[in-house]
């Protein structure tokens, strides 16, 4: 997409790479049994589809809270504050400029891994749609056990909603790893942690705006 030259810029901690793919393991597999569940299609039966997705979404709960400690103890929770800052020139360009070969308007760097766009995606289903997902099948997974509990068909038709939009962000993050500098550099980037970015000064200044309010 450029012909400047590139430099490589270590982002991705071996705790973040292992999350990532875990996390990603984990969602695939509660997708799959989650639909045969529902009667979609019938892959290993209903009665150990339901088995495992009840004990990869008790795991996935156990390690996403695991997860947001780190987040915190460790500062990378400054990662996700939304900002306006670029975020139109980072809209025009994946809805343009990336199809006319033209830069990308935001380098990432050590401060700042996500782009303005990456940043409000990530926050709202990290802050918004995963717990929903998480407590709605909890409330699932213990509704014979709750009295007064919501009624049943609200908590279902939320879990399978969430599962939906899960799944277009799913097939849409996979297109977009497909976007950077070589068809798998995002996706080397997080196997090894190390991100091949363009050499120009439009780094240092991009992550100074956004965290100097952090």
């Amino acid at each position: 997409m450029t012909d400047k030259k590139l430099i490589k810029v270590y982002l991705y901690t071996r705790f973040e790479r292992m999350w990532h793919w875990l996390q990603a393991l984990m969602i695939i597999v509660l997708l799959i049994t989650g639909f045969e569940v529902h009667g979609t299609y019938s892959l290993m039966g209903f009665k150990t589809a339901v088995t495992v997705h009840n004990y990869v979404g008790l795991t996935w709960l156990i390690l996403f809270a695991f997860f947001v400690f780190w987040l915190f103890t460790t500062g990378e929770w400054k990662q996700y504050i939304p900002t306006t800052r670029k975020l139109f020139d980072v809209l025009y360009y994946y809805a343009f400029g990336i199809f006319k070969g033209q830069e990308h308007p935001v380098q990432k760097s050590k401060g700042a891994k996500h782009n303005p766009l990456q940043r409000i995606t990530y926050l709202g289903i990290s802050a918004m749609l995963l717990p929903v997902q998480m407590l709605t099948g909890l409330l699932y997974y213990l509704y014979n056990m709750i009295p007064g509990a919501t009624d049943l068909s609200v908590i279902a038709i939320t879990h399978t909603l969430v599962a939906f939009l899960l799944v277009n962000f799913l097939i849409i993050h996979l297109y977009m790893t497909t976007t950077g500098h070589s068809l798998f550099s995002h996706i080397a980037g997080m196997i090894t942690g190390w991100e091949e970015i363009s050499e120009t000064t439009k780094i240092q200044e991009w992550e100074n705006q956004a965290t100097k309010k952090s």
